[in-house]
């Protein structure tokens, strides 16, 4: 079991049923999956810019992406219908955990003049986006192999039914929210 399930089980639980009077422990809200997006959308040129996109996600993840396809053709942009322009890859479980762990403890403080997450990327059912400029906050990624620098949209999906709960659970769990 990852150090940040024991955590949850052992005291963000009976604190989250603490605060917001659960009459069930089974009510209290948890992380259900996190899914990682990299847009490409230079790929529709050069399709090698997708190959290293979803290389860096396999290295960053420990999960082969799925690669996403266009769904409309979009003439202005050279886009047509079905087009490889991304990847992402949905987290659940043990990997889901580490991930969050290791962006948490490892990735954010990396950010440059980094002073916390924006707390108003919640999306109003308990979910929260976050945006990450740059891959090379991650440990696993070589700085010298780096062929372009991209971002990734990070979406934290859970169980809360409000986005107090879900700012609580993911404060609990040491998401450096700004002040």
């Amino acid at each position: 079991m990852n150090r940040l399930q024991e955590k949850y089980k052992a005291t963000i639980v009976s604190a989250l049923v603490e605060k917001f009077n659960y009459t069930s422990v089974m009510e209290a809200p948890k992380i259900s999956k996190i899914v990682i997006n990299i847009g490409a959308g230079d790929a529709v040129q050069n399709p090698k810019v997708l190959d290293d996109a979803v290389v860096e996600l396999t290295q960053i993840t420990g999960q082969k992406p799925l690669v996403t396809r266009a769904k409309k053709s979009i003439a202005s942009f050279k886009l047509r219908e079905g087009m490889p322009i991304g990847c992402k890859v949905t987290l659940r479980g043990e990997r889901m955990y580490e991930f969050f762990d290791k962006l948490v403890t490892i990735a954010l403080p990396r950010v440059r003049d980094f002073r916390g997450v924006n707390p108003k990327g919640f999306d109003g059912r308990g979910n929260y986006t976050l945006g990450v400029k740059e891959q090379l906050i991650f440990p696993e990624i070589n700085y010298d192999k780096v062929s372009k620098i991209r971002g990734m949209d990070i979406v934290i999906v859970t169980t809360a039914n409000s986005d107090q709960e879900a700012y609580e659970l993911l404060k609990q769990f040491g998401m450096p929210f700004r002040r």
